[in-house]
């Protein structure tokens, strides 16, 4: 049986860490399993690997600088971006991710990722300080929101003696990462997904409103997930500042729980699926006021009405063949609330959050979800990061949409 990879192209992107050893052993394995592989290399990197050892292992020549004076050869890094199914840059440097996630091309390997046209995986390495440290935290992040995949670091002895989070993962866990890519790329292909993200804000005067404290980020990472499977995305998203870099998804912004409804139920009609991640507004101001509201010493009273129940509305139209899954943030009795709001919305999953779950919820980078199927499933997963936990929850629909 041919492999999954036979054929495919993948270009390898080597910066100056001393985890570059691995990278033979990755090349040499994706080579078995019949890829194409074409490596880059950093000038620096070439203090830690030999560009003859990757050039015998990959069958090509390594591209270090844009023109090679001996050779007489240019390396068009557009070409390469064009070329690739698959980039994996690793390891990475903080150096390297700072340029990366800022647009410094000063070099072959980062002109090249600008070029990319495909998905790129990014594998830090760097000493645990350097790793923990915000810049580069905030660089990680902004990668990710680009729509990288990021391979995250393992804990375990460092170069420099000290032991924690930084570690390159093992070149046979990175290959399992590329099966599985290529694996879910076809998983909803000719698949129209609905997804909705962050919060609604609910006017009552010209600068104040209602709100709550959901960043987007789940719903975020959901639709880029389900665009990197194949499927085309339509991301409806309340007030956030994320960004949703991927050709597959067409985002909508709203502001209130009223926008979202008239928008979700139009888009409802052409999806198979729909994934309802955004926290909604459940109350509005009954009378939003033109002018600003003066502050005095006495008591404000605001007239709030519920919002229109969009999840309960699209249960009701829901068509045979279309499956609607919805979020359930609980602090109490969870289990029993998600079940009941299940059955009462007419959902084929639910997806519930608990706020007692430590480092689950708003303002942080992980959650952990349990998944619970009209069917009486119960899918409980652990604490992730937040694109890990949308490939979960997509592993689970996609089942029920095969």
């Amino acid at each position: 049986m041919a492999s999954l990879l036979e054929g495919k192209k993948i270009v390898i992107g080597i910066t100056g860490s001393i985890a570059a050893y691995k990278i033979p052993y990755l090349v040499r394995m994706l080579i078995r399993e019949g890829a194409e592989v074409k490596v880059i290399m950093t000038p620096v990197a070439r203090d830690f690997v030999t560009p003859l050892t990757l050039a015998t292992l990959s069958r090509n020549p390594v591209n270090i600088e844009p023109f090679d004076p001996v050779s007489g050869q240019w390396s068009n890094h557009v070409e390469l971006g064009q070329w690739a199914d698959l980039m994996i840059f690793a390891p990475v440097t903080a150096n390297s991710l700072a340029k990366m996630a800022n647009g410094i091309a000063d070099n072959f390997l980062i002109t090249t990722y600008l070029s990319a046209k495909c998905q790129v995986f990014i594998g830090p390495a760097m000493d645990l300080d350097m790793y923990n440290h915000p810049s580069t935290q905030k660089n990680i992040e902004i990668l990710r929101s680009y729509g990288n995949t990021i391979i995250e670091p393992q804990v375990g002895e460092l170069a420099s003696g000290l032991s924690g989070q930084g570690r390159l993962e093992e070149p046979e866990n990175i290959l399992k990462l590329v099966v599985n890519h290529f694996e879910s790329k076809k998983s909803l292909r000719k698949k129209k997904i609905l997804i909705t993200a962050g919060p609604t804000y609910e006017k009552i005067d010209p600068v104040r409103f209602l709100g709550n404290h959901s960043t987007g980020q789940m719903g975020f990472a959901l639709a880029r997930q389900a665009a990197g499977r194949g499927a085309t995305v339509t991301l409806v998203t309340g007030p956030t500042s994320l960004e949703a870099h991927h050709p597959g998804i067409r985002r909508i912004d709203v502001e209130s729980a009223q926008e979202m409804y008239s928008v979700c139920l139009k888009e409802a009609r052409g999806s198979d699926v729909i994934i309802m991640a955004a926290a909604v507004s459940d109350y509005t101001p009954e009378k939003v006021l033109t002018d600003k509201l003066k502050k005095t010493n006495q008591p404000l009273l605001l007239n709030l009405v519920p919002t229109r129940d969009i999840l309960k509305e699209l249960g009701k139209i829901k068509k045979k063949n279309q499956v609607l899954a919805g979020f359930a943030l609980e602090t109490d009795h969870e289990l029993e609330n998600a079940r009941k709001k299940l059955l009462e919305k007419n959902l084929d999953f639910i997806i519930l959050n608990s706020l007692k779950d430590k480092g689950a919820g708003f303002h942080h980078k992980t959650n952990k979800v349990t998944i619970l199927s009209r069917d009486g499933d119960v899918f409980k997963g652990q604490l992730k990061d937040k694109t890990e936990v949308a490939s979960d929850i997509l592993d689970v629909i996609t089942d029920r949409t095969a």
